[in-house]
């Protein structure tokens, strides 16, 4: 990234915007509020996107649940915009339109725009790249705005927004420095995102009683999970079915099928469901990068960004299904030191017969050491790294055929082993 840009004029790449906006509010400082992004917004109508609107809460599985509707939607011939965040290895990720990530020359026009109207009103680093994303979207004018909510719901910047349908996909513990310390009070900041009236899609398979009670208090049109709809896994397929609708047999996506069923029934409450080859067509192929991902099949490694419990028990499931098929699996885990790291680790503990913990940078990295600490007992060896792209040169160079590589815990851990495998090929 280039130096500190001491002011806008000087700013004539992405880079040096990114780099401007973080200098003025670094990215990892987190000040939740609508006010200020709302003043902002109304200046240029910037909550008015266009096309129908698909607003996405929840602790896990928004991105999975977005790229699903993505999906779907293009196959029926809609042009299609996603915001999602965090990036992996490119901020253009953050906005694709057509399953393509936004070009720079696009980011560049709608960044001196969003500058040029805030006047003197500061803006956190998500709301200023939040707005700058809906400002795309309102020139390039998507039949659908697919939105993924940051943190939380109801003081997250993308929540200025009056969607024609809300979704929350899961709800657990998570961030809880700023949400809650109890799926109650978590499930109150993510219901924030229902509108009066409007409908509303909710995925948990055991919601807060909270995400319920605000729904029935503003009268939402609400869809369960269980309820209005239902889908049934096998070994090898899964159905979906709902009182006027059901597919079978559908593909076993790469993400939790609890994911995909929650996005058919948006579709469904959209009117907008596909027809059963156009959904097995896309179900096969689907693929979200750092979810499930393999970089590599000889010698094996995976990538996932689980971060949290609820996300480390289910690639602990899928870990467990492959177990089998390798003599010994190793980890390579780095998070932040603000997330539950015993209870994430601990539905892997038993999975891994090596693991190698590294510290990751910055002010909410955890080191080694501290990992190492908070590693629920195992008989595993435990080897601690300083860096994490070091790391995985040395754990992958080692790695027999008969072994599998899991990288986990953290966007920052995936994205910098991601970075190094795309370097090295």
């Amino acid at each position: 990234m280039s130096a500190v840009i001491p002011d806008s004029q000087s700013c004539h790449s992405l880079a040096d915007w990114l780099c401007y906006i973080e200098h003025n509010h670094p990215v990892h400082k987190i000040e939740l509020g609508l006010e200020r992004v709302l003043e902002v917004a109304k200046r240029a109508d910037l909550a008015s996107l266009p096309g129908k609107t698909i607003l996405i809460g929840g602790t896990n599985g928004k991105g999975t649940t977005a790229c699903v509707l993505e999906q779907l939607l293009i196959a029926q011939g809609f042009r299609v915009g996603v915001y999602s965040s965090p990036h992996l290895l490119k901020f253009n990720e953050r906005l694709r339109l057509d399953s393509q990530d936004v070009p720079d020359a696009a980011w560049l026009s709608a960044f001196a725009f969003i500058e040029q109207i805030r006047g003197e009103i500061a803006l956190t680093y998500f709301e200023f790249t939040t707005l700058v994303a809906f400002r795309v979207l309102q020139l390039q004018q998507p039949d659908f705005c697919i939105i993924e909510v940051g943190l939380g719901g109801r003081l997250d910047a993308t929540n200025i927004i009056a969607p024609d349908i809300s979704v929350i996909t899961t709800v657990d513990l998570d961030h809880q420095d700023w949400l809650g310390d109890n799926r109650e009070l978590i499930g109150i900041e993510k219901a924030g995102i229902f509108r009066p009236g409007q409908p509303v899609v909710i995925g948990d398979l055991d919601p807060p009683r909270s995400v319920l009670a605000h729904a029935q208090q503003l009268a939402c049109d609400y869809v369960l999970v269980h309820k209005d709809y239902r889908y049934t896994e096998q070994s090898e397929s899964w159905q979906w079915q709902s009182q006027l609708h059901q597919f079978e047999p559908l593909p076993l996506p790469a993400m939790p099928v609890q994911n995909a069923a929650c996005a058919l029934a948006v579709l469904e409450k959209l009117s907008l469901l596909p027809d059963l080859a156009q959904l097995q067509n896309v179900l096969s192929s689907l693929q979200l990068p750092g979810r499930m991902q393999w970089l590599q099949q000889q010698p094996a490694v995976i990538i996932d960004v689980a971060h949290n419990p609820q996300s480390a028990a289910y690639l602990a499931t899928q870990i467990s299904k492959l177990k089998p098929q390798f003599k010994q699996i190793i980890a390579l885990t780095g998070m932040l030191k603000d997330k539950d790291i015993t209870q994430t680790l601990l539905p892997l503990t038993s999975l891994f017969d090596q693991w190698n913990l590294v510290s990751l940078e910055g002010a909410r990295g955890a080191t080694a050491a501290q990992l190492a600490v908070k590693l629920p007992q195992t008989n595993a060896s435990v080897q601690l790294h300083d860096d994490v792209k070091q790391a995985y040169l040395d754990v992958s160079s080692k790695l027999q055929p008969d072994e599998l590589l899991v990288v986990f815990g953290s966007f920052f851990t995936v994205s910098a082993v991601l970075a190094v495998h795309q370097e090295v090929k």
